[in-house]
């Protein structure tokens, strides 16, 4: 296979790039089909591939089998500031430190459900079950009203949980959704601790969040402990696409570090 000339498909990225931000190419649209686009420019297919396999690490296009490569929405970049409090809507009931901003409306793409499948290791573990149990997952993938998808949200719910809530598996646990229903059964006040971690998505994450798998996302996980058995029984893992979102929290002063702050002396 002949290598393609670095200087022509960094041009030929370059004009798709212009095209793709002057509207040329707006988002929702295919770029050329790659082989007919290369004969047409009397090039190396290969060098349209190279191209294109830039511009996608640069989220700017994602390629879907028999589609082709569509241009993406350009990414909004929400702030979160990582606060420790959980607050409480009369309306939604527990809501936890997030990207949005106060009566901000959320929209959800496709249709949350839920199904008892095969859990991964991370929440097998936490839940002190055999490798590959069933557990009751619950999925919902949301973003701010009018923007592409923001947040994919899996729910894990531990068979014991579910034993003695039964109402977490309906499609609608009621006021307050399913942690009302878990403390309701005894396992209240729950109590939550987060960790957060940068990785890379698989390709079902990629495609329900309509990115390149080339994109890093952020993945939070929470657990949240039951007040009678002291177990997890529930873990909730959020992934966000990298180009989406930057974390924000102040800084405070120590008291080692008050103002004003003593001159250090010269030897």
């Amino acid at each position: 296979m002949t290598e393609p000339s670095s200087t022509k498909w960094r041009q030929l990225a370059a004009e798709l790039r212009a095209k793709i931000q002057d509207g040329t190419y707006p988002p929702g649209s295919t770029l050329p089909q790659l082989k007919a686009y290369a004969v047409e420019l009397g090039i190396h297919h290969e060098t349209v591939r190279v191209a294109y396999k830039q511009l996608e690490k640069e989220g700017l296009i994602r390629t879907i089998q028999r589609t082709g490569s569509v241009v993406l929405e350009p990414p909004v970049r929400r702030r979160i500031t990582r606060g420790v409090t959980i607050t409480r809507d009369p309306a939604r009931g527990y809501v936890f430190p997030a990207a949005s901003r106060p009566d901000e409306p959320w929209q959800v793409h496709g249709r949350p459900f839920r199904k008892t499948i095969p859990a991964p290791a991370q929440v097998t573990d936490l839940f002190e079950l055999e490798p590959g149990t069933e557990v009751l997952r619950r999925r919902r993938i949301t973003s701010p009203a009018g923007e592409p998808p923001f947040q994919l949200v899996d729910t894990w719910l531990s068979p014991d949980a579910v034993a003695t809530a039964p109402r977490i598996a309906e499609a609608s646990p009621g006021p307050g959704g399913y942690l009302d229903r878990l403390e309701e059964a005894g396992h209240g006040p729950i109590e939550w601790e987060e960790t957060s971690r940068v990785r890379m998505p698989d390709r079902e994450e990629a495609r329900l969040l309509e990115i390149a798998l080339s994109i890093p996302v952020l993945e939070s996980t929470i657990v949240g402990t039951s007040a009678l058995t002291s177990k997890p029984v529930e873990v909730t893992i959020r992934v966000i696409p990298g180009d989406r979102v930057e974390l924000a929290g102040k800084l405070q002063r120590g008291e080692s570090a008050e103002w004003p702050v003593d001159p250090v002396e010269a030897p």
